[in-house]
């Protein structure tokens, strides 16, 4: 029986982030398929299909043939427990798209090879960046036309802000795709689609093969030697120190839907990446390795199975080991408390968990006690993680329901998806539930809130459209808002925890607010 040190350090826990359509799920399946967990990739698109994607479990998801909330899957692989919390990647994602990445100790970023970085990426990259984790990037689809890997480079380092360092080098795009060129083994290696199975037809050729010139044609040939020079004249040297704190990307190039790259770069990633990181408390930092458990709620998600009508908490184990039945400490609620049914999940498959450790992803079940960013621990050992930040959305809407005699469904469901955190609630000051102003990360969760209030709650709503373009926190304490001096189209507000807000049409209005008001703070982001 492995120890506690062992099982954790073969822990690996990342998130997988990308821009719309790059291809992020299906490189998620590749991995599933390397680690045994499954046997044949979903179609990721596939409306006519009666297979979908496994890390798809909403109705709306199956019916757009996209992902929007975030899946944890876990797998084994050369004796590495991996934990992958795969993100929406639709440009309408949600905050639970941030909030995924606080619970992860790296992150992939996937890079369409035609498109390159687009604003969704740097989004996240931001939130990467907040937490100094390493970020590696798999350039995908390069079985298509792609553009030029070293434009491709230049505009990751430009937009993002990261040094990167090409692991592999890719040869031709598109059709006249023929490998790539592995820098660290002086190797090239030949793919050739094999439909979506695991194993795919590999030939390893030797850079000073006298075949190669036959094998990749002259003119790639010559050009492959002029980058490999350029590449080592002038590229960054390797520095596993910078990766390890986000400052140098490793790239590969590959091609997820062929299985193209995809064995070679987990097996990069995993010699790369560390086991567990430690986590910020309140008092100090806590040792993975510890003897003592540790977690905190990073994601709330009700309703994944109808039948059941049941509410799941997503918790990272941040130290020790987690046993099924074990009595822990829910610090928010400040109580002792045994976590039922905890289990891990992959889409809609479940399974009950016996024991976990630091680095594993758990579902539990939520009687309606937990809140994003809550801390559970062993009762003798109490500690409190630093919160989960709330993220400014970017879109507001008036809600209301229809039918006034369903107010009561309105207002459990509206309060529960809220909790959940895929949606905000502000209420106007000393106003009531019967109309709310919701704000978004992305406008598709508007249309994911109706969805789920028709389905799950039965309620219809009206949705109007509002001027707001910002939302900031009031971080002063004390301030009374109604004495603020204020532009006529700035709304007061306040969110579900009583925290004060403003509301403001346009960016002129917040520098008003500032200039008007001495010594008022306002921020980004609430960490309670």
């Amino acid at each position: 029986m492995a120890s506690l040190e062992e099982q954790i350090k073969k822990r690996r826990t990342f998130a997988i982030i990308s821009h719309p359509d790059a291809g992020k799920t299906t490189l998620t399946e590749k991995f599933l398929l390397y680690g045994g967990a499954i046997t044949l990739a979903g179609s990721v698109k596939g409306k006519k299909t009666a297979k979908h994607a496994v890390s798809d479990w909403m109705e709306i998801e199956k019916q757009r043939g996209i992902s929007v909330t975030s899946s944890v899957l876990q797998f084994n692989y050369e004796g590495y427990c991996i934990n992958i919390l795969d993100t929406p990647g639709h440009q309408d994602f949600s905050e639970d798209t941030y909030r995924t990445l606080m619970a992860a100790d790296s992150a992939v970023m996937v890079i369409d090879a035609s498109k390159g970085v687009e604003n969704q990426t740097k989004k996240l990259f931001k939130v990467c960046l907040l937490r100094d984790i390493p970020i590696f990037t798999f350039i995908n689809k390069m079985d298509r036309e792609a553009r030029d890997p070293f434009d491709l480079m230049e505009e990751i380092e430009a937009e993002l802000g990261i040094r990167t360092y090409p692991i592999n080098w890719p040869i031709g795009s598109g059709k006249e795709f023929k490998g790539v060129y592995e820098r660290n083994k002086g190797r090239i290696m030949t793919f050739e689609a094999n439909n979506g199975q695991s194993e795919v037809k590999a030939t390893e050729v030797e850079l000073d093969d006298p075949s190669l010139k036959q094998e990749i044609g002259e003119q790639f040939y010559q050009t492959l030697c002029d980058d490999i020079e350029l590449l080592d004249g002038a590229g960054y040297e390797f520095d596993l120190d910078e990766v390890r704190h986000g400052k140098l990307s490793p790239v590969f190039f590959g091609s997820a839907l062929t299985n193209f790259g995809v064995e070679p770069f987990l097996e990069n990633f995993l010699q790369m990446t560390t086991s567990p990181l430690p986590r910020n408390c309140k008092t100090g930092e806590i040792d993975p390795f510890s003897q003592d458990f540790s977690g905190f709620i990073f994601k709330i998600q009700a309703n994944m199975n109808k039948a059941h009508r049941d509410r799941i908490a997503f918790m990272r184990i941040c130290s020790g080991k987690f046993e099924k039945g074990m009595e822990v400490y829910h610090v928010q609620g400040n109580k002792k408390m045994k976590l039922m049914q905890p289990q891990q999940i992959m889409a809609q498959e479940r399974e009950v968990v016996d024991e976990a450790y630091a680095g594993d992803i758990i579902g539990v079940f939520d009687p309606g006690i937990f809140s994003i960013g809550d801390t559970l621990c062993t009762p003798s050992h109490k500690i409190e993680f630093e919160g989960v930040p709330t993220f400014a959305p970017e879109h507001f809407a008036l809600i209301s329901q229809k039918d006034t005699l369903k107010r009561k469904q309105f207002v459990k469901g509206i309060s529960q998806i809220a909790q959940e955190g895929a949606i905000q609630i502000f209420q106007e000051l000393n106003s009531g539930m019967e109309e709310v102003i919701v704000g978004v990360v992305g406008v598709l969760q508007f249309e994911v809130l109706e969805y789920r209030l028709n389905n799950e709650y039965h309620v219809e709503i009206r949705r109007e459209g509002t001027p707001y373009q910002f939302i900031r926190w009031i971080a002063n304490e004390g301030i009374d808002p109604k004495k603020l001096n204020l532009t006529s189209d700035t709304k007061r507000v306040q969110d579900l925890k009583g925290n004060y807000l403003l509301l403001f049409a346009n960016s002129w209005g917040i520098q008003w607010a500032l200039d008007h008001n001495e010594g008022l703070e306002l921020e980004e982001f609430s960490r309670n």
